[in-house]
């Protein structure tokens, strides 16, 4: 017992040297470099990713406390000039491959420009980065600049909000898309069934357009049940499957389940039936309302799409 508790004491005495040690080879947080702006002192107030409101910061982009204003208005005539041509004015980049700057491992770490500055001067020039004859506090006032965009953006890499309007999808020719939806859509859609009134209902004509190819609204031809009300039924997106057992019996379900193996179905009664494949035995007939809403996408050219469009925004 003695010498357990030694050896115990041992082993103990020794993780603590080592863990010392080891804390005292940590590398200390880095200062700015000089000329650099100083991060102004935390107010206890936080918007969006600044450690206040919905809670702690989930990326480097946004526990940063933000920028001084003057820094940042300099900056960003700073980085039209010399940058967007390759990182476009967006930061996504630009039309000579530049890369995107609200994915880039360097801006998404670097604080005031520290990390930014030596590539600025040249330690990518192999990479196709030339240096840039700008003085160390117009780098710094770029950072800022470009540390401010990402602070507006509404997700890691997605694009910051824009003051440009919106692109308009309706651009399509309305009596092209009627002629369009005769020859394609009435054999499941009534413009003055499931349809009716569309137009009104969905007034932005990229949420109608996302809408309608998606196969998002309607319940069926002529407007019976669920779709006369304007209501969506429920049965729209449900794959069904029917599995024809070698003694002939066919068992129906929703189709819970489908590979080269196996297939599973969910019975109306809530139990689930699985059955085995072995090549195309047994018969599985599939039934799924929006395969050709599905299929849509490989076949609608861009004019057709905004026809249809431009067609369905008239049914008010």
């Amino acid at each position: 017992m003695d010498m357990t508790r030694a050896f115990l004491a041992a082993a103990l005495a020794g993780f603590t040297v080592v863990a010392g040690h080891v804390a005292a080879q940590g590398t200390p947080p880095q200062a700015p470099p000089a000329g650099a702006p100083q991060p102004p002192a935390p107010t206890g107030r936080g918007g969006r990713g600044q450690g206040g409101g919905r809670g702690v910061a989930t990326f480097p982009a946004q526990q940063r406390p933000p920028g001084d204003p003057e820094l940042i208005a300099r900056g960003k005539p700073l980085f039209v000039t010399n940058c967007s041509a390759c990182h476009g004015i967006d930061l996504r980049g630009g039309v000579t491959g530049g890369p995107n700057l609200l994915r880039s491992e360097v801006v998404l770490m670097d604080q005031h420009g520290e990390l930014i500055l030596p590539i600025v001067r040249g330690a990518r020039a192999e990479r196709g980065m030339p240096a840039l004859p700008l003085p160390d506090a117009d780098v710094f006032a770029v950072a800022e600049y470009i540390h401010s965009v990402l602070a507006t953006a509404r997700g890691q890499g997605a694009p910051p909000e824009s003051e440009a309007p919106l692109p308009n999808a309706l651009v399509g020719d309305a009596k092209a898309g009627e002629v369009y939806f005769a020859a394609k859509c009435t054999s499941c859609h009534s413009p003055t069934g499931d349809l009716a009134g569309i137009g009104s209902k969905l007034t932005e004509a990229k949420a109608l357009q996302n809408h309608w190819i998606v196969g998002g609204g309607g319940g069926g031809r002529g407007g019976r049940g669920a779709a006369a009300s304007g209501t969506v039924s429920p049965d729209r997106r449900r794959v069904t499957a029917t599995v024809t057992l070698p003694n002939g019996e066919k068992v129906q379900g929703q189709l819970a389940r489908l590979d080269n193996f196996l297939v599973t179905l969910l019975l109306d009664d809530g139990r689930l039936s699985t059955f085995r494949r072995d090549g195309d035995r047994p018969k599985i007939e599939i039934k799924d309302p929006l395969e050709a809403h599905k299929a849509l996408p490989a076949m609608l050219t861009d004019k057709d799409m905004h026809d249809v469009t431009a067609y369905l925004a008239t049914l008010k």
